[in-house]
Formats: C-alpha cells, structure tokens, sequence
C-alpha cells in the first residue's frame, strides 16, 4: 500500500528529500508519490511539517 499527499501539501519539498526510492517529485501545486517507487517505509510521512501525508 503506497502512501499518497493530500491538498494540505504546502510543495517544501521536504518529504522528496527523505525518500529513500526517489518516488516523490513535484506536481501541480503539490508533491505527489510514485505508486510503483513507493517502498511503504513512511519516512515521507515522519517528515512532513503539515501532515499531508498518509497511508493509502
């Protein structure tokens, strides 16, 4: 189960640098995770300064 960014993503960026699969990048307005990347570890969620990210 991959994890997913909500709209309460503010694009700091913060979370692709943590990512240990490289399985976030830039989106429209907001970051967005790579499905097939995502390794499940949840680092990208501990990151996350407004808890936009979450367990699908």
């Amino acid at each position: 189960m991959a994890y997913v960014i909500s709209d309460d993503c503010v694009a700091c960026g913060t979370c692709a640098g943590e990512c240990p699969a490289d399985a976030i990048s830039e989106g429209d307005g907001k970051y967005v995770i790579d499905p097939d990347a995502c390794l499940d570890c949840g680092t990208c969620e501990g990151v996350c300064p407004t808890d936009a990210i979450s367990a699908e």
